[in-house]
C-alpha cells in the first residue's frame, strides 16, 4: 500500500509518500506559509523521487489541525481533491499527534506546544507507549502564561515539544523539570504523518474523503475580528 501525506497545519510544508518498506520520499518547506504555492509542486517531486504515480497511491493521509486556519485549509482541500480523484479513502492525523510522534522516544512525558499566534498555543499532553505515542488529555487553546501554570502543577519530568515551546521560551524555560525540545522536531512532520497512517491504514482507520473534519479548536481570525466588531 502507498500512502501520500500532506501536511500543512503549521508554518511549513511537508509531503511523503510510503510503502510497506517505509518512507519513499519525503520534502518539506518553510517558504514564509506559502502553502498554495508550494504544494503542488512538491508533490509532484515526491512522486518522482519515490518513482511512483499518483494514480499508484492506496491512500491519502493529512493533517487535520490544529493549526494557522489557511494552511490547514489548503491542505485539506487539496488532500480531500486528490483522495477524491483517485477514488481512495483518507486517513486523519492531528498535528499534535505528529509533534508528540517526532519525540517518541523519550523517557519524559511528552506535552506539545504549537504556537498558535495571538499569544495563543495549542498543547495536548501524551506518553511514550510501543511503536508511537499515547494522548493522555484533549487538545486545548491556551495562553503561555496557563500553559505554564499547567506545567508547574505537573510532578512528571516533561518535555515540552513544538515551535510554542521555542517562541515563548522565556515562559518555559524556568520550570526546573521541563526541558525544551530543539528545533529539529519543532514542526508537525510529514514523514511522522505517513508512519502513523501506515499502522492505522494496517487497523483499516480510514475516513471518506467528505467524512474528513478538521480540528480547529478556535474561529479563524478574520471570523473573530468580525465578530470582535460587530460586538463593539
Amino acid at each position: 500500500m502507498l500512502i501520500l501525506g500532506i501536511e500543512t497545519a503549521g508554518t511549513q510544508v511537508g509531503v511523503a509518500i510510503a510503502g510497506q518498506e517505509g518512507v519513499l520520499a519525503s520534502a518539506h518547506s518553510g517558504r514564509d506559509r506559502r502553502h498554495a504555492e508550494s504544494l503542488t509542486p512538491m508533490i509532484e517531486f515526491v512522486a518522482s523521487q519515490a518513482r511512483i504515480e499518483l494514480k499508484d497511491v492506496s491512500a491519502v493521509a493529512v493533517d487535520i489541525g490544529p493549526g494557522l486556519f489557511t494552511g490547514l485549509r489548503v491542505g485539506l482541500a487539496s488532500a480531500m481533491a486528490i483522495a477524491h480523484a483517485l477514488g481512495v479513502q483518507m486517513i486523519g492525523v492531528s498535528s499534535l499527534d505528529l509533534l508528540a510522534f517526532s519525540s517518541r522516544h523519550s523517557s519524559r512525558r511528552i506535552v506539545t506546544c504549537m504556537d498558535a499566534r495571538r499569544n495563543e498555543v495549542f498543547t495536548a499532553d501524551y506518553r511514550a507507549v510501543p511503536g508511537g505515542v499515547q494522548r493522555i488529555t484533549e487538545p486545548m487553546v491556551a495562553s503561555p502564561a496557563e500553559l505554564r501554570g499547567e506545567l508547574v502543577a505537573l510532578k512528571d519530568d516533561v518535555l515540552l515539544v513544538g515551535d510554542g515551546a521555542l517562541r515563548y521560551a522565556d515562559e518555559f524555560g524556568s520550570i526546573e523539570h521541563v526541558e525544551l525540545a530543539g528545533p529539529d522536531v519543532a514542526h508537525p512532520s510529514a514523514r511522522s504523518l505517513v508512519d502513523i497512517a501506515h499502522h492505522k491504514a494496517v487497523r483499516e482507520e480510514f475516513v471518506p474523503a467528505n467524512e474528513l473534519e478538521p480540528m480547529y479548536l478556535r474561529l479563524p481570525d478574520a471570523e473573530i475580528n468580525w465578530k470582535t466588531r460587530n460586538d463593539g
